[in-house]
Parts: C-alpha cells; structure tokens; sequence
C-alpha cells in the first residue's frame, strides 16, 4: 500500500526534456513546444501538495545541414526557462560517434545522448537523502531510471515517485516500481504555455520560435 499524501506535502518534479521533447514531436504538437515547466509541474499537484523546485535536464544541440537554426530555437527555449520560479536547469553532452552501413559501408556521425539519465538519478537519490521531497514527478519514460526509483522506494518507504509518461512514451519496467504512473494529454500541456514573449528581467523579450507557432 502506497504511503498517504501529506498535509502541504513537498513535490520535486524532474523533467527529462529530450525524451518529452521527442514525445511531442512523435504526437506532432509542435505548437506546445513553448512549454512552461513550472506551470505543468503545478498544474500536476494534487490538493495538499505544494511545488519546491522545478528540476529540467536537456543537452545543448548543434546545428546541422539539415537544421541549421536549432540550437538558435533551443537557446531562445532554454532561457526562457531560467526565468521561471524555482526552476533550475542540467546539462549533459551528445557523444559523437562514428557509424557504418555493413550493406554498402556509408559511414556517417551519430550523436547520443549522455549524462541526462545519470544527472537525474543523481538529483533523485541527493534530495531523498536530504529530504527535500515527500512526493518526486519523474517526467519521463527512461528505462535507465528504474534503479534509482527503486532505490529511493526501499530506502524511503514513507516517499512517494510518481512517474509521468511523455505522449507516445512508457516503460513498463518504470510503471512497475513507481508508486503511480499516468500518461500527459493534451489539455494539461496546451494549459502550461509560457507566455509569447516572455520578458526577461533585463527587458530583452524572448519570442516563441516561428515554427512552432
């Protein structure tokens, strides 16, 4: 039996931002890119539950042939977020490795992916150990997160880790050693929409990129 939500209980969300961006992507919302994490994080809170911090784990990308203006729209993305309450944002890096066709011996650069998985298990297991949640909101479907949520179940029984499906993304394994799981619609996201623009302290305003308008 899952321990009972607290009066004015502590929520720490941990946002795995590729693997909801490739969500959206795969369900073609590209016009809820410009999303408001803080925003979604409260709009998840259950009555009694108060939002602490706001944890966003992303990689800066590059750009290429095919995209050149990528990382123009992921910087103008990422600092609007740095202007959000209680939100704070972790980098990891993309590995660039080489890849060969076996059939007509192409070769050509993959990029994966590093440190996101490792940063948030990392972040997880930190504020467990120091108690700085009753209730964790895992926004991801990352398989490679099981072993820190089962961790933090058996260590700290009385916590809860609640695992938040990106659209067109599960993990069984997740669902089975989380606490609950659910799955983001539409509706919530579209009511999480950072404002166009959004004005940074300095007065310089951040406009959501064209295409995903």
């Amino acid at each position: 039996m899952s321990a009972p939500i607290q009066a004015s209980a502590r929520v720490i969300t941990y946002i795995d931002g590729f693997n909801l961006y490739f969500g959206l992507k795969t369900k073609g919302w590209k016009s809820l890119y410009w999303l408001d994490v803080h925003a979604l994080s409260g709009n998840l809170l259950k009555s009694g539950q108060t939002l602490t911090a706001v944890k966003y784990f992303t990689s800066r990308v590059s750009a290429t042939p095919a995209d050149p203006d990528q990382p123009r729209r992921q910087n103008t993305f990422l600092e609007a977020l740095a202007t959000l309450p209680v939100t704070t944002l972790f980098f990891g890096h993309y590995l660039s490795k080489p890849i060969q066709c076996q059939r007509c011996g192409n070769q050509w650069q993959k990029n994966d992916e590093k440190m996101t998985d490792v940063n948030i298990a990392t972040e997880l297991l930190v504020d467990a150990f120091q108690n700085s949640f009753d209730t964790a909101l895992l926004v991801s479907a990352d398989s490679d997160l099981v072993g820190p949520v089962t961790k933090v179940r058996a260590l700290f029984p009385a916590k809860r880790v609640v695992v938040v499906f990106p659209p067109e993304r599960n993990s069984k394994r997740l669902a089975q050693e989380a606490n609950s799981y659910f799955t983001l619609g539409r509706s919530i996201l579209a009511q999480s929409q950072l404002p166009n623009p959004v004005v940074k302290p300095d007065g310089f305003a951040l406009r959501c990129p064209a295409t995903w308008v």
